[in-house]
């Protein structure tokens, strides 16, 4: 059987990066090596990183671990699907090279994607063109300042499901969020679902991303010939948080799937 692929975690929007520690922690007790990433846009508390810059972090986290041989696969939540996907160009496994036929490879690839609540990159579109080009209701773009602004009650978007304490822990920890990474950059996004299988777990009791949404960008994905598999949890928008077993029961289940292809 190949090695176990290194997984790299990329957080959404306004989310730090140790949202992931919960599962991060199980999974290295499992012996994966996991790697986080921070992305520039939600911070650094500076309006003008760019989506080329969350890319570029994502990407540069890809290639530690492919440049030493090691297969990848990225696990994105929510706004993070954008540079997760945008971030594997050009990186992804050949669809023709079975793993069985590279075990000695020197280079490593992109084998596939894991989706929490997320989108699909649709190349050369912002993220905000994917919306339409308008925030939702939950969120406004502040010129003025240069950032993303929540208009929505943050507890109840985001961490409804978990205890009441543990919730209004994780809404103070909120970065604020570069509007200029949301709102420009689609020449620099990659529908880089298209060339590596993806399994996707979609959140039922979502209030920041509907499940029906969720449903939809799945079947739009299919449609234009995506490989992906779904898995349900019952879940806010953050399961990583309050669903961690589960989340980390469908991520290794989707390694699995990955290094048997």
């Amino acid at each position: 059987m190949p090695p176990k692929p290194t997984l790299i975690f990329v957080p959404g929007a306004w989310y730090p990066v140790d949202t992931w520690t919960k599962v991060t922690t199980l999974l290295e007790a499992k012996d994966y090596k996991c790697v986080c990433v921070t992305l520039p846009s939600s911070s650094t508390s500076d309006p003008s990183t760019t989506f080329l810059d969350d890319v570029t972090a994502v990407r540069a986290a890809i290639l530690a671990e492919t440049t030493q041989g090691t297969d990848v696969v990225v696990v994105v939540h929510s706004y993070g699907g954008l540079p997760g996907h945008s971030a594997s160009k050009g990186l992804t496994r050949p669809k023709t090279l079975h793993p069985s036929l590279a075990v000695d490879k020197e280079e490593g690839y992109v084998i596939g994607f894991v989706m929490l609540a997320s989108g699909f990159t649709m190349t050369g579109m912002s993220f905000l063109g994917g919306l339409g080009g308008k925030p939702p209701p939950s969120w406004e773009a502040d010129t003025a300042s240069g950032f993303a602004v929540i208009l929505a009650e943050p507890r109840d978007m985001f961490f409804h499901d978990l205890p009441e304490e543990e919730g209004n822990y994780w809404v103070s920890r909120l970065e604020k969020q570069s509007l200029k990474a949301l709102a420009e950059g689609g020449e620099h996004a990659y529908a880089g679902w298209m060339d590596a299988p993806v399994w996707y777990l979609q959140t039922r009791e979502d209030r920041a991303l509907p499940v029906l949404a969720q449903r939809m960008f799945v079947q739009m994905a299919r449609n234009a010939g995506g490989d992906v598999t779904v898995r349900e949890v019952e879940s806010g928008h953050s399961p990583m948080l309050s669903r961690a077993g589960e989340t980390v029961g469908v991520v290794e289940e989707a390694v699995a799937d990955f290094l048997g292809r």
